[in-house]
């Protein structure tokens, strides 16, 4: 693997501005003086059949590489779909992108990092592998300059045509999981060895992986990070609708309707909360240019509904137990910092194997680049088979 410390100082800034300022290496896409649209077009590559070919969870329906991304130009991109199930366990397809270094892989094949990623819509095209940068390209493309293939699922829904389980943690650690397999189908150089890291809405996700291995007991597997926001859904939620936030109030609902199709989204919407409703199934923007505060989105009680209840039940951490290590980053201020330590006091008290670290920063991006080095090490020690530490009481 590379040095550490040189890829971190070529990459800290990017880290912040993303991928149009990560010109320590040339990328496939040069810049030029017209416009160049954020977002690449929705391609036949997402197509599925209707009905889908039956495919067993994680089973390869097919790939193509990619140089269309904002990225290094040693890196090696793929586009990915494969199988998987909805939270009904219907079989689905799902899209996803290989990152691999360049060069001859180690003995054993590439070890993996699987992204989880964090929320940026519903709709078909808010999936990251739609986005020139990936979301997170410079901090991806980190990881494989540091000598790791990154597998990140666009989770069932994004990209693809089925429903996307807005915010729910099972089926997207589920996606996770599945990309893993599909991605060494697709590429043999990824060897079996394998982390998950997740980020703000994608943190929740990666212990949820965790939770998800335990029923399969892979030991391919060596664990999970979850940086910022592992806040008890119904928690967080109900800090949200005391705020003047509204799109994740839109998303939530369209992540129960999902999971549970009987539920009625007029249950809890207003009619206004409905307007944005029907507006975020095709697009990443859940404002619509409007900016309403949340009680003018929800009815009285909406929190007492009993698919409500029940979807913030299946989204909670800590009711399995999470096979392997956790590292668990933190903000060390604010609401969400507050509700990540109930969280991680619950994954410790039914004994995971959880070491909790919060950084004086002021956001959840900020979070992401002062952890930097943490995040390294700890991978690093996973797969030299190092002992995890760990600070639970």
């Amino acid at each position: 693997m590379r040095v550490f410390p040189k890829v971190l100082k070529a990459l800290w800034p990017a880290l912040f501005v993303g991928a149009a300022a990560f010109a320590q290496s040339p990328t496939r896409t040069p810049a030029s003086p017209s416009y160049v649209p954020r977002m690449l077009p929705l391609t036949k590559f997402y197509e599925t059949p209707n009905p889908l070919p039956v495919g067993k969870p994680g089973e390869l329906i097919r790939f193509e590489p990619f140089d269309g991304y904002d990225l290094p130009s040693e890196i090696s991109a793929f586009r990915i779909l494969y199988h998987s199930l909805s939270p009904s366990g219907e079989d689905v397809a799902v899209s996803g992108v290989v990152l691999l270094p360049e060069g001859i892989p180690p003995a054993g094949g590439w070890p993996v990092i699987a992204w989880a990623h964090d929320f940026l819509g519903s709709a078909r095209k808010c999936a990251p592998s739609l986005l020139r940068n990936l979301n997170e390209g410079p901090l991806l493309s980190m990881y494989v300059g540091l000598g790791y293939a990154v597998v990140a699922s666009d989770y069932a829904g994004l990209g693809t045509r089925f429903p996307n389980a807005a915010l729910d943690t099972r089926s997207n650690a589920l996606d996770v999981i599945n990309a893993v397999a599909a991605a060494r189908a697709a590429l043999p150089q990824l060897g079996i060895r394998w982390v998950v890291v997740g980020y703000a809405q994608g943190s929740p996700v990666a212990i949820g992986v965790a939770e998800a291995v335990n029923g399969i007991d892979d030991p391919s597997y060596l664990g999970a990070i979850g940086i910022s926001s592992l806040a008890e859904p119904e928690e967080l939620f109900e800090q949200v609708a005391q705020g003047p936030s509204y799109s994740m109030l839109v998303l939530l609902a369209r992540g129960i309707k999902t999971v549970y199709p009987e539920f009625r989204v007029e249950e809890i919407l207003t009619d206004r909360g409905i307007r944005l409703y029907e507006y975020v199934s095709d697009a990443c923007d859940a404002s619509s240019g409007q900016t309403p505060a949340a009680g003018e989105m929800l009815k009285p009680n909406w929190e007492n509904n009993r698919y409500v209840k029940e979807f913030f039940a299946r989204n909670t951490l800590g009711r399995k137990p999470a096979f392997g290590p956790l590292l668990l980053i933190s903000g060390d201020t604010g609401m969400r910092s507050a509700l990540t330590t109930t969280t991680v006091a619950r994954l410790c008290a039914q004994k995971d194997h959880a070491l909790f670290v919060k950084y004086p920063a002021f956001n959840e991006s900020a979070v992401l680049g002062d952890s930097i080095s943490e995040q390294v090490s700890w991978i690093r020690a996973r797969f030299a088979d190092l002992l995890a530490p760990s600070n639970c009481p």
